[in-house]
């Protein structure tokens, strides 16, 4: 049968633990024994040198708790022995101090290891802290334009459905009620829809707005309170027959012209701004400029990056820079196809 043995028989110390305190014993009794062998005959004084000795040596018992402190101690107590005593330290000093020297380089590189591997995990969970909220922030966009652009459309089937059969003359019954399913159905999807956005927003951490998003009809309103809430002047120019557009399409030039404006403002403060929206039918033309110093940082910034990235979503193109006659002009065409 194999030995067993409780928690605190002897078999379970750690010798480990004991080690240093034997060292420690073993090189004092060492340095005590050289250091009287070369007292002999040296005219020095032997209590000071048996204590300096001995402090070369025992406290290296305590060096896997005090190894700063340890090693100091041995250090010190061997430089003073040489130069107050005039002996030579003795062997089983320097053996201490290589031993404490040893122990203390350890345990500051266990440390430094932790510190880099506290800081890796640092940057680890920081980074996956802000690619979540990246993820929240997308999943927060996509829902409030999955909410502009496909509730309408459902919301348009259903009327059409509804005006179709109450608005058709002589409609048989199995079409009315084809019409009247057709119906149905989209307003079935369209709240299963909200109910998805619903869950989708409150995982994005995004609050709740059931307020449409604003479409080309809200321009004259954003170019009034820019206006009111500057010095500057500022103009909405509308050419062209206006017919209303896919609202899609409608939110990415009002953003566009949003984004505009906001760029104005920052880098050509109190210049004067034109807002020109051109209706051709197939297209939808858009000019923002202003009489200010030139591009400036705003060429580069991330507003002109965000543009150009709903613009592409529809198909259109954009084109930021110096205008002909000074000043910077922002100019965007978007397919207005049916």
């Amino acid at each position: 049968m194999g030995d067993s043995c409780s928690p605190g028989c002897p078999h379970n110390v750690d010798v480990r633990a004991d080690l240093p305190v034997a060292a420690a014993g073993v090189l004092g009794l060492l340095a005590v024994v050289e250091v009287v062998a070369q007292a002999q005959g040296a005219n020095v004084q032997a209590p000071v040198a048996l204590l300096l000795a001995l402090c070369s040596t025992v406290p290296l018992a305590f060096v896997r708790t005090h190894a700063v402190s340890t090693t100091v101690t041995v250090l010190g107590a061997m430089g003073l022995m040489a130069i107050s005593t005039g002996l030579r330290p003795p062997a089983a000093g320097m053996v201490a101090g290589i031993a404490a020297l040893g122990v203390l380089g350890w345990q500051t590189s266990r440390h430094t290891r932790a510190a880099v591997a506290r800081r890796g995990a640092y940057r680890d969970a920081l980074a996956d802290t802000l690619v979540e909220y990246a993820a929240r922030g997308e999943r927060a966009r996509i829902a409030r334009e999955l909410h502009d652009v496909v509730a309408h459309h459902l919301s348009m089937i259903s009327l059409q459905a509804e005006a179709a059969r109450l608005s058709t003359p002589g409609l048989p019954a199995e079409e009315a009620t084809r019409l009247s399913a057709i119906g149905d159905s989209a307003r079935t999807a369209l709240a299963e829809m909200r109910r998805l956005l619903g869950l989708l927003r409150e995982d994005a951490g995004d609050s709740p707005n059931e307020a449409p998003q604003p479409g080309l009809e809200h321009l004259n309103d954003l170019v009034d309170g820019v206006r009111d809430s500057s010095r500057a002047s500022y103009r909405l120019i509308v050419r062209g027959p206006v017919a209303p557009l896919d609202p899609g399409l409608e939110l990415t030039a009002y953003r566009v012209v949003q984004e505009a404006l906001t760029n104005a403002r920052r880098h050509a403060p109190g210049a004067s701004v034109d807002v020109e929206l051109t209706y051709t039918g197939d297209a939808l033309r858009l000019r923002v400029r202003d009489n200010g110093p030139g591009p400036g940082t705003a060429a580069a910034g991330h507003g002109l990056m965000g543009m150009r990235e709903r613009i592409s979503m529809v198909g259109g193109s954009l084109v930021a820079g110096a205008a002909p006659r000074g000043g910077f002009l922002v100019e965007a065409h978007l397919p207005a196809g049916k």
